[in-house]
């Protein structure tokens, strides 16, 4: 929260985060994902998000993208990559 804070000083017009949600409580992650999207709503702030979680990224992402390999093998709307079934087999823990 402390290193969003001080991003968003610099008034950027693009924020990037990186796995907000890694060695963080659950909890903690829940604050930061509210957080994240209240940022995106309140100051209409494109977020480009890099997350492991791919259930929560994707259920507050509009767009989504999804890499292997460091090769985008799949983009679209991000309830579209959600119903997904090789992403939801792969990426998602459920078969």
């Amino acid at each position: 929260m402390l290193a969003m804070g001080r991003a968003l000083m610099a008034r950027p017009k693009v924020l990037l985060l990186d796995e907000p949600s890694l060695g963080i409580g659950p909890i903690l992650v829940k604050a930061i994902f509210s957080t994240i999207v209240e940022i995106n709503r309140e100051l209409g702030m494109t977020i480009l998000l890099v997350e492991q979680n791919a259930h929560l990224a994707l259920k507050i992402a509009d767009y989504g993208y999804v890499l292997e390999t460091g090769h985008i093998i799949l983009e679209g709307p991000s309830s579209e990559i959600a119903r997904d079934e090789q992403v939801r087999k792969a990426y998602l823990g459920e078969s």
